[in-house]
């Protein structure tokens, strides 16, 4: 059973979304993902946040541009939380989608993160779900390990190779 919703107003969108997906999968979460628009289907919107968590769904991941409604609408209806993914759009650079997403009224908090920031929103996901699941947290930990053994492994090259030479 899916444990994170993950839903998009447009395919547009899927390069950023899909990295919440991969964060997902890496780390052995099951997810659904769709994409629905706020605006344009507004019923089946209604119905997808109604029924996300007798789904079973314990965290939805929303990523929207411009306007921005869909996190906040999904954090209106969905009573546990809801992540926004603020797109990059042409005209503003982004920062309506992200002022859009933080700027929620009191009582319906959205957990933002940055622009395109798809990786993120998997890897906060995973650490909700990981306050009730040690197994899951455990996983955690190890991703958390591996980063830390690139950034070491980069300094090793660094300091093998120098300055001049690291960059060709």
């Amino acid at each position: 059973m899916a444990k994170v919703g993950i839903v998009m107003g447009s395919d547009s969108d899927m390069p950023v979304m899909s990295k919440a997906a991969d964060m997902l999968e890496k780390l052995g979460i099951d997810y659904e993902m769709k994409i629905i628009s706020a605006h344009r289907e507004p019923d089946v919107f209604f119905e997808y946040a109604k029924t996300a968590e007798e789904k079973g769904f314990k965290v939805i991941i929303a990523g929207a541009g411009m306007a921005a409604h869909l996190p906040g609408m999904c954090a209106a209806i969905f009573p546990m939380p809801v992540i926004g993914i603020p797109m990059h759009t042409t005209s503003l650079g982004g920062r309506d989608s992200l002022y859009s997403i933080v700027q929620m009224p009191s009582g319906i908090p959205v957990a933002t993160v940055a622009i395109n920031g798809g990786a993120n929103a998997g890897i906060l996901a995973a650490k909700i779900l990981a306050t009730s699941d040690p197994e899951l947290l455990a996983r955690l930990k190890a991703y958390t390990e591996e980063l830390k053994e690139q950034v070491v492994a980069k300094d090793e090259r660094l300091q093998a190779v120098g300055y001049k030479n690291y960059t060709k």
